[in-house]
């Protein structure tokens, strides 16, 4: 792997962190928070645009807090910083109390939460809008079945080419992948299969359909490693205008965020070790490095497509996993605020700061266990 693939693969996971943070500093902005600083790039600065006398300045190698942090919540540094991992939002009155009108801390409860949520969902934006790229460009995986294999539980059930599986054990199915990541994170277990059978066995003869039902219960392949009900799929297909557009590309997002949740569903489980679950930025860094590679043997398109693809995954999961109930994450600060709006008063201050400081020390020393791990792995 070259260097011109990892610094694709840095630029894109900073991508993907400053978006985050873009969400943070839009909406403090639209409801009057103070920001100190803004961001792009961690570590040192390299230069910043500093707001004095009523107009920006640009200053290079800007030092805290003497010329690089307004000392009012009216104004705004925005800095480039040396490594491009990323970016940050330094808010007034995010960690420490501020009499300021503008400060975080003063504003009421909805608008924190507002401001707290909006990296999350900023993630799941932008998720969006690299989907749409990825349906337009090569469709949908519709779950219709294009062959089942001789005496596999799927033939003895009675499944048949032409059959679109629509529902297994109540869990809606969309695309063929969902039934690949059900049989995953369910290994063994009887399934309750809800299909549509065209009827003449063509969907072109006007798309009619009946529905049925059947149970069967995946059989372990020695070869595969994995349990199988049978059954091959279709492949992906073209989607036509803009309402199928936007649903397929909905869904996009939907499965990676089922799929980060049921994996950590085994994690927790024991069905997967932390080790083969747990990826830090070395490893995806290099996974991405190593596809898009591979993708410009292709030609640039296959690349596009492949980051795109990156995009999608991490965003999504970058949202999720901030809002997951941990101190010192998006979701340990919106667990926070919610427990401030049922009680009609905040948490202690220095009580949470404490918690969202244990918090941080876990998340660091576990970032030192990924880290390792990733690093292990490459060599």
């Amino acid at each position: 792997m070259n260097l011109l693939n990892i610094l694709a693969a840095v630029l894109l996971f900073g991508f993907i962190v400053l978006a985050h943070e873009f969400g943070h500093f839009l909406l403090a902005k639209g409801n009057g928070v103070g920001v100190l600083e803004f961001s792009v790039g961690m570590g040192p600065r390299i230069v910043s645009l500093v707001k004095e006398d009523g107009h920006y300045h640009p200053k290079l190698f800007a030092r805290v807090p003497e010329d690089a942090i307004a000392l009012s919540s009216e104004n705004t540094s925005y800095s480039w910083k040396i490594f491009p991992f990323g970016g940050s939002c330094a808010m007034m009155g995010e960690d420490a109390n501020s009499d300021d009108p503008g400060a975080f801390n003063n504003k009421s409860v909805f608008v924190r939460i507002a401001v707290i949520a909006a990296g999350p969902v900023f993630n799941f934006i932008l998720a969006f809008l690299f989907a749409v790229v990825l349906v337009v460009s090569s469709g949908h995986d519709f779950a219709v079945i294009y062959d089942v294999t001789e005496h596999s539980a799927a033939a003895e059930a009675g499944l048949a080419s032409g059959d679109q599986i629509t529902k297994i054990n109540r869990r809606r199915i969309e695309g063929y992948r969902d039934v690949l990541l059900y049989t995953y994170v369910h290994p063994g277990e009887e399934l309750t299969i809800q299909y549509q059978r065209p009827v003449g066995g063509d969907w072109e003869n006007g798309g009619a359909a009946e529905i049925r039902t059947v149970t069967l219960t995946p059989r372990y392949s020695e070869e595969y490693g994995s349990y199988l009900i049978g059954v091959r799929f279709s492949g992906y297909e073209k989607v036509h205008g803009l309402g199928e557009i936007l649903y397929y590309s909905l869904y996009e997002v939907r499965y990676c965020v089922r799929s980060t949740i049921d994996g950590i569903g085994m994690l927790i489980r024991g069905q997967i070790e932390a080790g083969e679950a747990v990826t830090g930025p070395v490893g995806i860094v290099t996974m991405v490095g190593e596809t898009v590679e591979e993708g410009r043997e292709s030609g640039m398109g296959a690349v596009v497509l492949i980051l795109s693809n990156w995009v999608l995954l991490l965003s999504s999961s970058l949202g999720i996993m901030n809002l997951l109930p941990i101190p010192a994450l998006d979701g340990g600060r919106l667990l926070f605020l919610f427990i401030e709006l049922i009680r009609g008063e905040p948490v202690n201050p220095e009580m949470e700061g404490k918690v969202h400081l244990a918090g941080m020390m876990v998340l660091m020393a576990l970032m030192v266990v990924i880290l390792f791990n990733d690093i292990s792995r490459i060599l």
